[in-house]
């Protein structure tokens, strides 16, 4: 690995305000120029790899992936504000709790709850103004929200607790940025109390979520719901999760799942209303569906189009546009030794769109996806991920999105005047998305 190119730490730290506001110029500048591995020097004495590298990225997530771990990033920064559930564990503690949540999510499990999605959709779909532009990037943040709060708790009367919960959460995720891009700052964000702060509010959101509980215990009601498989959900010894555990995994799912969600939809929104032809497309395949039926999942199964579109928009603007690991022992790849404790970070963003692998790359074309001619691009492609750690949540969000889309679509054509442009934080964030709609 110290063979590979080099970027100073003089080099970062001149471009410091760039990369604060937006990095991904810097690592694309540095990928064009050193190729698709680099090392970038973070601190005087610390570097980590970047890569775009296909086969690299795949012997990291899939065919070693035991050798590789989540990074401090998440397993100590990320997870001090938001606990220790399935997105910042590792080892035995993330395998065990890995094997407790994953039921709740397989596809028959989810078919229970696409009512209670479904009814969150349309109330949160209300808000939008017809004939009128609006900005679609919080309306998504607001209803991905509320349908994780609903599908986890099967309650619509808790709004007030939810909207002090997102507030939080988006807050906290602010502070994480600043800890993560300005590193040579850490000392003052704990000498002025900033962290400490932050902190505080992380436990007022645990003591939202607790209260919860509380009340579902205390009612003894059962839900068909994910808290209640949370609750039953037992480790090998038939004992439950610990409630702050239990909490852990909540604040996870909230995190996780609708923030990712609500970004996706912004984007593939926004890239339907620049590209009439596909949206028009999609409207005609939505037209064919009726929704008053109640087998959701049939007439989800029936929007191949609708959902390339999505597939399209998470290759274009993948949510988790980097992933980080870190060797737990030392490793080969390739015939390169690569020591215990090497950091990389894995562009998904710049892999999406990498002329070897993509015709056009910067075109939003859904065809790509198309089940009769589709190639095989799960080495290349990675929207949630790969390996044993790919997101237990890809098929809750991708029937939310079909969803969402085919609900907006069949009501109002959409356009857009401002070109669609990035805000990287944790997650792939647009800046404002004002699209106008026009009822049909």
């Amino acid at each position: 690995m110290k063979n590979l190119p080099l970027v100073s730490y003089r080099e970062v730290f001149k471009n410091r305000k760039r990369i604060l506001e937006n990095p991904l110029p810097f690592h694309k500048e540095n990928f064009d120029l050193l190729g698709d591995t680099f090392r970038v020097k973070v601190s005087p004495t610390t570097s980590v790899v970047f890569t775009r590298d296909a086969k690299m990225i795949r012997h990291i997530l899939q065919r070693n992936h035991k050798k590789y771990e989540k990074s401090p990033l998440q397993t100590k920064d990320l997870a001090k504000y938001i606990g220790h559930g399935l997105l910042t564990s590792n080892g035995d503690h993330w395998r065990k709790h890995r094997r407790m949540v994953q039921p709740a999510f397989h596809k028959k499990k989810l078919k229970g709850l696409l009512g209670i999605m479904q009814k969150a959709i349309r109330s949160e779909l209300k808000r939008i103004l017809p004939n009128a532009t609006q900005d679609v990037f919080p309306l998504m943040g607001d209803l991905t929200f509320q349908v994780v709060a609903r599908s986890l708790f099967s309650r619509d009367d808790i709004q007030d607790e939810m909207a002090e919960l997102q507030h939080i959460t988006e807050t906290n995720q602010k502070m994480l940025i600043k800890e993560m891009r300005q590193p040579y700052l850490k000392w003052w964000f704990r000498l002025s109390g900033e962290i400490n702060h932050h902190l505080k509010l992380a436990d007022k959101g645990r003591a939202v979520i607790n209260s919860i509980v509380d009340e579902r215990l205390e009612r003894g009601a059962e839900k068909d719901d994910l808290l209640d498989m949370l609750l039953k959900a037992r480790y090998e010894d038939g004992t439950a999760m610990s409630r702050r555990q239990l909490i852990d995994e909540v604040l996870i799912l909230f995190t996780a799942g609708h923030e990712t969600t609500a970004n996706a939809l912004s984007f593939t929104l926004g890239l339907l209303a620049e590209n009439k032809e596909a949206q028009n497309k999609a409207f005609q395949e939505v037209s064919t569906v009726d929704w008053n039926s109640s087998n959701i999942l049939e007439n989800i199964s029936k929007l191949q189009y609708v959902k390339q579109c999505i597939e399209e928009g998470m290759r274009l603007y993948p949510p988790a546009y980097i992933i980080d690991r870190i060797t737990n022992m030392d490793d080969d790849f390739d015939g390169t030794f690569i020591k215990k404790n090497t950091l990389f970070l894995m562009s998904v963003y710049e892999l999406h769109k990498h002329t070897a692998f993509w015709d056009n790359p910067d075109a939003f074309m859904p065809e790509r996806f198309d089940p009769s001619g589709k190639k095989d691009f799960q080495e290349y492609y990675y929207p949630f991920g790969a390996g044993p750690r790919m997101c237990v949540g890809n098929n809750f969000a991708i029937y939310e999105m079909v969803m969402v889309i085919s609900e907006l679509l069949a009501k109002y054509e959409i356009s857009i005047k401002d070109p669609l442009e990035i805000n990287p934080l944790i997650s792939l964030k647009p800046q404002a998305v004002k699209l106008h709609f026009h009822k049909r």
